[in-house]
């Protein structure tokens, strides 16, 4: 899943692509690249000036209809928590909805099963949209087993919201195939839980759903190696093959050649698929 924000102040300087044209050569190129979803977002995530449904409409929706004529095969997914916009975006051609605010908008989710389009269910913590965490804290249920790692508190947080959510998604007509799960590290947490869940993936991966992990570029693989968004790259694609051996399928990723090529070699270790060439020893 590759990403095109419509911004001009997201976190991650080469994903701002305002400009339309070098908005559709990225496209182009994360298809040429090995991407097979492109994510597109209008709002920035974080804390930042304001942007009405009016102006994330604009940024987004046309554009949407552009990579849909040019590019008929790649999966178009849009980043947004407003079922206006989503309305919007299905009829210009979108085929995923990407609610990375948990439900905010509890009528996104309608808008997906009345097209039939697929969602996103995400995990905030019960965060209002672009607010950050501060002092976040998951504590273990009153029931869970004795010996439980305290530290689990946010893992049965994040799947008992993801069933619900999926569920619901569900009973609202989205196919079941097309219902991602994703445990949305950073929102809603500090880099301790981001973390947690990272090594807790097998866990996540027993949802019955495709599990998406955004990991590019965040703030907890920059906490933990103590770099600043431009030299995360690395620690995303450890986080990244972790994540893909312990049962990942989908990736939102800022650098689509390197990702691709990661989960490409992690599929060939995994016995998932095959070589690109077998010739060393036998020719």
């Amino acid at each position: 899943m590759a990403i095109v924000n419509r911004t001009t102040d997201s976190f991650y300087a080469p994903a701002r692509l305002a400009d339309d044209a070098a908005a559709l050569d990225a496209a182009h190129r994360a298809w040429e690249e090995g991407a097979e979803i492109l994510d597109v977002g209008g709002v920035r995530a974080g804390v930042g000036p304001e942007v009405d449904e009016a102006e994330e409409v604009r940024r987004v929706v046309p554009f949407v209809a552009r990579v849909r004529e040019a590019l008929p095969d790649l999966v178009i997914s849009v980043d947004t928590w407003r079922s206006g916009v989503a309305r919007e975006a299905v009829a210009a051609g979108a085929d995923l909805l990407n609610d990375t605010w948990a439900g905010h908008d509890p009528h996104l989710v309608e808008v997906a099963g009345e097209a039939g389009v697929g969602v996103v269910c995400s995990h905030t913590g019960g965060a209002a949209p672009r607010t950050d965490p501060y002092r976040v804290d998951y504590p273990l249920p009153a029931d869970a087993p004795a010996g439980t790692d305290p530290r689990d508190g946010v893992l049965l947080d994040v799947l008992g919201t993801l069933r619900r959510a999926a569920a619901r998604a569900v009973a609202c007509g989205v196919p079941p195939a097309s219902v991602l799960v994703d445990p949305t590290h950073d929102f809603g947490k500090n880099t301790w839980h981001s973390l947690h869940l990272l090594r807790r993936t097998s866990e996540l991966a027993t949802l019955g759903h495709p599990l998406l992990m955004a990991l590019s570029r965040k703030d907890f693989v920059g906490e933990t190696l103590g770099l600043p968004p431009a030299e995360r790259l690395e620690g995303t694609l450890a986080a990244t093959a972790l994540a893909a051996w312990m049962g990942a399928r989908v990736f939102r990723a800022h650098d689509v050649a390197a990702t691709r090529r990661v989960l490409d070699m992690v599929a060939v270790v995994r016995d998932e698929a095959s070589p690109a060439a077998v010739l060393r020893g036998l020719a």
